[in-house]
């Protein structure tokens, strides 16, 4: 029997969430012929058990609170009644709206033709999926990511769930575990919470410890508040019980123990780059356990092969992958070079309130600029918005080298995501805070803050002594 003759497209692309349908959209569209390989579902994890429905889940959340919140305005209402199933058919429903965007009919509609099977390479030029070979002239490995659940002892015995199994949940968690504090953890902490389960969260570090201190000091009062039982500086090592009623031995920092217990665990202390099967060994691709190796240009150390997104251990957004899909756009198509360290990568965390960030943290500002530094805040509480919205929590802080340069910003507030666009573009752009100063910014709203924090720099001159003495002079001169 004769072998079926190998596809040759110009792009092979592995994996179909954020990163490859980016890739692969836009190559067909702009008249490159390509083949996508996904073995799971179209759309990644983003669409169906990340990003997507913990947004929906998280919406819901908020919806119960603002009923409980009413009477802030003088809106007396009963306690919101919560039906869970409800909630997550909601949270489906919202997967089910977005997937058309996704779905292997669209994609072939472009003229992209998409093979549902694992992937592995062959050689340096051949990738194999489903008994088809396949030879490009350039492929894009965008395998993404997948839950880490550490070695725990007894973890193994009980059931455990991850943002994968999560939002298969019918019925709302009488107590619900978080092992891990950093976004996942907190932003689903919340989200549970205010839908009626109980929730402790269990944290070796600190709450959100990849971010500015001053701004997650104002997320975990806010967890505290709403009933979030937080754990920092503890350690789970040991998992026992059974579905209903699991058990984790917690150590801390003096090495004393205690035990907390609960009807369902979450583990959401990181994700690991989706390698198994693909053979990079064979393609001369080089890798850690970390992901695969990339230069700036995304390139790997087979000049034919390109990774994006998750799967080459950085950032893990799904703007990441976007935007390096976008870039091997350029690379792969039209030769163009190509630097992703160039562009300042913003994250958002979606608990409420928002905690964004852009750009260098004030840390290594300090590190870079001693006493030429400067930090400008401005308080949620001094915008108009902000107070006839009840939510005056939190402030946008910006940090500048002596010239006045943005080289960080963030914030945490009402809707934090949003208020951060225009410093995600001062960064990207090396503007000085003068540039946000000078702006008009509509009356009431929250992109107020903006141009209060920016124009908190030219305060103290603007009002001073010496200020005061020349306009003293010019009214004498008439």
């Amino acid at each position: 029997m004769t072998r079926a003759r190998p596809l040759m497209p110009d792009l092979c692309v592995i994996g179909a969430g954020a990163g490859g349908l980016t890739v692969a959209a836009g190559a067909a569209q702009m008249g490159a012929s390509v083949v996508l390989v996904e073995q799971g579902e179209m759309g990644g994890d983003c669409l169906n058990v990340g990003c997507v429905p913990s947004k929906a889940l998280l919406a819901a959340g908020a919806a119960a609170q603002a009923v409980r919140d009413a009477d802030r305005f003088g809106i007396g209402v009963p306690d919101p009644e919560i039906d869970f199933a409800a909630v997550m058919r909601h949270v489906h429903g919202v997967i089910a709206e977005i997937a058309p965007v996704d779905s292997q009919e669209r994609f072939e509609g472009l003229g992209v033709t998409v093979l549902r099977a694992p992937a592995r390479f062959l050689d340096a030029r051949t990738v194999e999926a489903g008994g088809q070979r396949i030879r490009a002239r350039r492929v894009v490995v965008a395998t993404g990511s997948r839950p880490l659940v550490p070695p725990i002892p007894g973890l193994e015995t009980v059931p455990v769930h991850t943002n994968e199994t999560i939002f298969g949940l019918t019925e709302r968690p009488p107590h619900l575990l978080i092992l891990g504090g950093g976004p996942i953890g907190c932003e689903l902490a919340q989200g549970f919470r205010r839908l009626g389960s109980r929730v402790t969260v269990v944290e070796m570090g600190v709450l959100l410890g990849r971010d500015d201190p001053e701004l997650t000091a104002v997320v975990r009062a806010r967890l505290a508040a709403e009933g979030v039982d937080l754990r920092e500086g503890r350690r789970a090592d040991a998992v026992s019980g059974q579905a209903g009623a699991i058990r984790l031995r917690l150590a801390g920092p003096d090495d004393r123990t205690e035990t907390v217990a609960g009807s369902h665990l979450l583990v959401a202390v990181g994700r690991r780059p989706v390698l198994e099967g693909l053979d990079l060994d064979a393609a001369g691709i080089a890798h850690t356990a970390r992901g695969i190796t990339v230069d700036d240009g995304l390139r790997t150390t087979n000049r034919r092969v390109y990774a994006i997104g998750d799967v080459t251990g950085g950032p893990q957004f799904t703007h990441v992958a976007g935007f390096h899909g976008a870039s091997v756009l350029k690379s792969a198509l039209f030769r163009l070079p190509v630097k992703i360290s160039a562009t300042p990568i913003p994250h958002v965390t979606y608990t409420d309130p928002e905690l964004a960030w852009v750009g260098r943290s004030e840390a290594e500002v300090r590190a870079m600029h001693g006493d030429g530094m400067r930090v400008l805040r401005w308080p949620y509480r001094d915008n108009d918005r902000a107070r006839t919205d009840r939510t005056t929590e939190g402030l946008v802080k910006v940090v500048t080298d002596r010239r006045g340069r943005v080289l960080g910003a963030g914030v945490v507030g009402r809707h934090g995501g949003e208020v951060l666009a225009p410093w995600i573009v001062a960064v990207h752009r090396r503007l000085k805070v003068a540039a946000l100063a000078t702006m008009v910014a509509p009356y009431p709203t929250l992109s107020e803050t903006t141009k209060r924090a920016a124009g908190s720099a030219f305060t103290p001159g603007l009002f001073s002594p010496r200020t005061r003495r020349l306009v003293r002079l010019l009214a004498r001169l008439g």
